[in-house]
């Protein structure tokens, strides 16, 4: 771990007091310059980050099995660099939040070590149930505690949870129920909450720093799986086989290999495409009484299995997303996109025909929807989220000064159609700088409504959806979809999302040139295929790589010490 100076409160005596306190776990990190030759790269400040509710879910299924239900809730997350996963870098736990995690911990546990689970999850059983037992306790602390805090617990951690545990069965007269309230209280540390990662000096690369083994296991395997590592990577990390070229090779096609990949490619774009949003998606159900909870969670199924499928199953070609026929459908999303659905109670694959518009996953309710207003579209947000989302092009706020009147007044019969009336707002010079950029590729999306049902006319006149990407001219949205995969910046940008989602943080300007000529190169020659891409990153040297920022480089310098731990109370 780097030494911060936050990072002292957050990990202060490895006590709920640093979570309490509303510290912040990182600060900002710094760039680093490029080293060495080749592809070299100094790499980046490490980042503390805050598991999210996904990975602290699939932690406890993991660890205890599928059964164990949370009964709380989780703090929102902050996105940053167009990510939750990078936003998780900046955020820490408040009062409040400290009080969900502690009444989760303790539901947990007493399900854990409840009689029903007891006899599945307990590798010992203590010599008298009415007394302590620090020889069962150690040895079920230590086993679970190595999963939960993604490293081995130290010799003090153990004692001091061993010792909660007997005081808390001397008082209760009950083994299990102070290993149980000790249990609980492991889900309230910082080893549990939070991504700690240690640094070491690398000594294949003199002067330069890498993950240790526990840490590189965590990294890899948040990054393929949005989970934290199994006994088998753990063992790696342990025996030194993850610093080994083939170690981390066996590794990684194992973790590529596994069903888990599933749940962590789906995490991923989940977050890139931010679904999250469907949380507080709302629609106008006076126009629309079909949309309801079903359908938000239909829609971002859809476009997840339509990923995984073309991506996992088929090894396509990830640009293909943007103009695939194929996909999946339910009855009630059929039902919005007004075609017919072969399975009347589930999940059917579906292929549009080749003259359909409605082709890849920006036709997908899932982006058309939540990317609109509640009661009509908006070809200026869809256009926004392309560029933004998608293509990683940011685009400018509007001005607070702004009148939408023209764009809101749907019932104006001189512009009946949305192109009428945003090119009549978009004449007003603040404005057509942006709308330049965003319109004419949400403008293609017209024949979609706010809730993804496909017209062709709005307010009896005919809907205009042609325009251009850059250059490229399109007539529909499915020519749309065929400007995205051609366009330079599709691949670029799944690139530099995919690797800030690994490491935490946006990239320094070295590892932006090492994705640039290298990684987006090794793409490119694979066919756009995202396995290759996940490969390709987590084999390098680079995404394991540590450089300080120069307020933690000057407390080293001080500390006399090339190790980057955490600062100890």
């Amino acid at each position: 771990m780097i030494v911060a100076i936050k990072f002292v409160c957050a990990l202060m005596s490895m006590s709920a007091v640093a979570l309490l306190s509303g510290c912040s776990p990182t600060e900002a990190p710094l760039e680093s310059a490029a080293v060495g030759a080749g592809h070299e790269v100094a790499g980046g400040p490490v980042v503390m980050r805050r598991i999210t509710e996904g990975q602290y879910d699939r932690i406890i299924a993991h660890v205890f099995g599928s059964t164990i239900q949370l009964g709380g809730r989780f703090e929102p997350d902050v996105r940053v660099g167009g990510l939750l996963e990078v936003g998780t870098g900046r955020v820490s736990v408040t009062p409040s939040g400290f009080e969900q995690y502690d009444l989760m911990g303790r539901n947990i546990a007493a399900q854990v070590l409840g009689e029903k689970n007891r006899p599945i999850l307990m590798p010992c059983k203590p010599a008298s149930i009415d007394a302590p037992d620090d020889a069962c306790a150690a040895q079920f602390l230590s086993r679970v505690g190595r999963l939960l805090y993604r490293r081995p617990l130290t010799d003090a951690e153990l004692t001091v949870q061993v010792q909660k545990a007997a005081l808390a069965t001397e008082t209760l007269a009950d083994f299990y129920v102070g290993l149980e309230l000790s249990l609980a209280s492991m889900f309230v540390l910082p080893p549990f909450l939070f991504r700690q990662e240690i640094a070491e000096p690398d000594p294949n690369h003199p002067g330069m720093m890498r993950l240790d083994g526990y840490s590189k296991a965590a990294r890899l395997s948040f990054f393929l799986w949005d989970a934290a590592p199994d006994p088998d990577l753990l063992d790696a990390a342990a025996n030194g086989d993850l610093h080994t070229p083939k170690g981390l090779e066996r590794q990684v096609d194992r973790m590529l290999g596994s069903p888990r990949i599933k749940e962590g490619v789906q995490a991923f774009f989940a977050d890139m495409l931010e679904f999250d949003s469907f949380e507080t998606l709302s629609k106008d159900t006076t126009l629309y009484p079909k949309f309801t909870f079903r359908v938000v969670d239909d829609a971002a199924e859809q476009t997840l299995r339509t990923i995984t499928q073309h991506l996992l199953v088929e090894n396509g070609d990830y640009r293909d997303l943007f103009t695939t026929p194929r996909t999946f459908l339910t009855p009630l999303l059929g039902s919005l996109y007004r075609v017919p659905v072969a399975s009347p109670d589930g999940w059917a694959p579906y292929e549009y025909r080749s003259d359909d518009v409605q082709a890849g996953i920006l036709t997908h309710l899932s982006f058309v929807a939540l990317h609109s207003h509640p009661g009509r579209t908006s070809p200026t947000l869809r256009g926004k989220a392309l560029r933004e989302v998608l293509l990683c092009q940011k685009v400018p706020d509007p001005p607070g000064n702004v009148d939408f009147n023209i764009v809101q007044d749907t019932a104006n019969p001189d512009f009946k159609t949305v192109r009428q009336r945003l090119d009549a707002h978009a004449s007003e010079p603040m404005c057509v700088g942006c709308h330049k950029i965003t319109d004419p590729l949400g403008l293609a999306l017209e024949n979609f409504s706010t809730i993804g049902g496909f017209r062709t006319s709005e307010n009896g006149a005919p809907i205009d959806t042609s325009g251009s990407l850059d250059g490229v001219a399109f007539a529909d949205a499915a020519g749309l979809g065929r400007a995205v995969h051609d366009n330079p910046a599709t691949a670029s940008c799944l690139v530099n999302r995919i690797y800030s989602y690994g490491v935490g943080r946006e990239p320094t300007r070295s590892e932006v040139a090492w994705l640039k000529d290298y990684v987006e190169m090794r793409f490119q020659d694979a066919g756009y295929t995202l396995p290759q891409l996940l490969r390709t990153i987590a084999m390098s040297d680079t995404f394991y790589r540590v450089v300080p920022s120069d307020q933690e480089a000057r407390l080293i310098q001080a500390a006399g010490s090339t190790q980057l731990r955490p600062v100890e109370k």
